[in-house]
């Protein structure tokens, strides 16, 4: 029989703590035997959801199954540590191939020449980044391109290794892109930036634009797409007559909490599955069902674009966050790939939905081999 308890952390996030009464006591050996051994270089979500998975046990040493890392450890001690069978870590080695955002539009090009090459129409069946350049290495390309477009047209700036919506910048005049260029007080380069045809036409919920972020697991050569994620919508209601307010055009939620009447409780997200009953009563079924379909091509894509670059360890795994925005035809682009999406919870809600992902994702990964058992004993 089970029993739940509750605790709170110090932010006031309530977690549930699940025990297990068992009608035979184990000895001490017993019950380290069975233990999976973890351990976290974080102290949010992930943290939580390790701490209170039934089995599981935290380890200072090296005698862990399981270990979160930071990219930190990945760059200073991967290459290094010697894994033994059953040990398993959260980041590929190079997984910057599909997270850079630099990588990211490199290995789209490739993928899509290599698909024109083909025969493939590219224009339907293989289009889901917005035409994009990397500066200042595609200076002089994008100009070209730049100059075909109507003088109205908007662009969006973004370092390559940016995250929570720093440095973006739009513009619409080529004068403005020479920002990138210039040099900071002590004289080094500019970082690199890629440069986007902005999306004009944003599918917008009470005159407000979003993006949805989706959880992906990944495993060589397996992808897990979570039902949930959420949907983070604007500060301010769209419009394309000033290119300078972040809250009009910009949905990172740090963005979005540097508002004056910004409410962490309330805040500005929707589950992805309340976001896909309102498409489908504004739009039916059949229409959100190919938007779906849509949407797995572009996860599918852009994982296969990288498939011979990253280092397909079996060690290794990982949860990818994909940030896609819907056109105002449903059509999905893909924004960015992040593999540190943020476990951090803004609210309780959010928080329990993170909560979900992981344990769910933990599920799915089968370390405590649950699913293999299972198998064995239907054969």
């Amino acid at each position: 029989m089970s029993s739940a308890k509750e605790r709170r952390t110090s932010n006031q996030i309530t977690i549930p703590t699940i025990t297990t009464s068992q009608s035979t006591p184990q000895t001490p050996r017993e019950q380290k035997k069975k233990k999976i051994l973890f351990k976290c270089a974080l102290t949010n979500t992930i943290s939580d959801v390790l701490t209170n998975r039934e089995g599981w046990a935290q380890t200072q040493g090296d005698d862990w199954q399981f270990f979160w890392v930071t990219r930190e450890w990945m760059t200073t001690c991967y290459d290094k540590h010697k894994f033994t069978e059953k040990q398993l870590i959260c980041h590929f080695r190079n997984d910057f191939e599909l997270t850079r955002k630099d990588f990211l539009i490199k290995n789209y090009k490739k993928a899509r020449k290599a698909k024109e090459k083909s025969g493939v129409d590219v224009a339907t069946e293989f289009n889901f980044i917005p035409s994009s350049y990397v500066l200042p290495a595609e200076y002089h390309l994008f100009v070209e391109e730049f100059r075909k477009y109507p003088t109205d047209t908007i662009w969006i700036m973004k370092p390559v290794a940016g995250a929570q919506g720093k440095g973006i910048f739009l513009f619409r005049k080529l004068k403005h892109v020479q920002e990138w260029k210039k040099k900071d007080s002590s004289g080094s380069e500019a970082l690199p930036y890629v440069v986007q045809s902005y999306i004009h036409n944003p599918y917008l919920v009470g005159g407000k634009k979003f993006d949805v972020r989706i959880y992906v697991l990944f495993r060589p050569m397996n992808a897990w797409v979570h039902r949930e994620g959420f949907a983070r919508f604007s500060h301010s209601r769209y419009s394309t007559e000033s290119v300078d307010d972040a809250f009009v055009h910009l949905t990172n939620v740090a963005v979005a909490k540097t508002a004056a009447d910004y409410d962490p409780e309330r805040g500005l997200k929707w589950s992805l599955p309340k976001l896909f009953r309102f498409f489908k009563s504004m739009h039916g079924q059949s229409k959100v069902s190919k938007t779906m379909n849509d949407l797995a091509k572009v996860i599918i894509e852009s994982l296969k674009s990288v498939q011979n670059l990253i280092i397909q360890d079996t060690h290794c795994f990982e949860l990818y966050g994909y940030d896609i925005l819907f056109d105002e035809n449903l059509k999905p682009w893909l924004l960015e790939v992040n593999a540190s999406p943020s476990l951090t919870a803004s609210s309780q809600e959010d928080f329990e939905l993170k909560y979900r992902v992981l344990n769910h994702m933990i599920d799915v990964l089968d370390i405590e081999k649950k699913w293999v058992a299972r198998y064995r004993s239907q054969l």
